[in-house]
């Protein structure tokens, strides 16, 4: 087990090691494996880049993000620019309906909402905005259009999880309700706790996922 001087100084590495971070900009703390994480930034994209840093980072229980994105000059836009795009980029994507998303800028922060079928399109329309010019931050309130989950739901996400992730999923309880799972036991990792996160998203019906899983030491 990490102590919490170790966890900061392989989570500092961590973000030295990453060319898409300017480390210098970001003050890490760390309490009982709780990371806190403070600092001005030039881009969204850049405060993206460092959470999915630190979650990288083996020991890591949770992440407090409480980094600012302040644009610098070259990085304005004006909100119609930021919109337009966003459409742009939504129309020339293969994974994204673009005709069933809205768009809404306000002051550079992004707003999106509408329904898709999958959660991977849904994702995709937030991956796609991060790191365009001038975003300062991204509100995904788009929807999954509800669908009648398979009889076997349960087995086919336990197969799933067995299938990418069979130490863990020895450890993880899986409760399907509807449309929503419920995911609860302990893995190694954050980036482990997501990659089950993200096998429960590719069952087809499914329109929640309620990850209750921890971390162990």
């Amino acid at each position: 087990m990490k102590t919490d001087t170790q966890l900061k100084t392989d989570i500092t590495r961590e973000l030295e090691w990453d060319s898409s971070i300017n480390a210098t900009n970001v003050g890490v703390g760390v309490k009982d494996a709780i990371v806190t994480l403070t600092g001005h930034l030039d881009t969204y994209a850049e405060k993206y880049a460092i959470e999915r840093a630190v979650q990288r980072v083996q020991g890591v229980k949770a992440v407090a993000v409480e980094l600012d994105v302040k644009l610098a000059p070259d990085h304005k836009r004006s909100d119609a620019e930021i919109a337009s795009a966003i459409e742009s980029a939504f129309r020339w994507h293969v994974f994204i309906p673009a005709e069933r998303i809205r768009v809404k800028v306000e002051k550079g922060w992004v707003s999106l909402t509408g329904e898709v079928d999958w959660e991977y399109q849904r994702s995709t329309c937030e991956k796609t905005v991060r790191p365009l010019t001038g975003v300062i931050g991204v509100t995904n309130s788009i929807t999954l259009r509800a669908q009648v989950p398979p009889a076997d739901i349960n087995n086919r996400i336990r197969d799933a999880l067995t299938r990418q992730a069979e130490r863990e999923a020895r450890n993880i309880e899986v409760m399907v309700n509807g449309s929503t799972v419920t995911l609860r036991g302990k893995v190694h990792s954050w980036a482990e706790r997501m990659a089950v996160q993200g096998a429960s998203w590719s069952a087809p019906g499914i329109t929640h996922v309620v990850n209750e899983l921890t971390v162990s030491s």
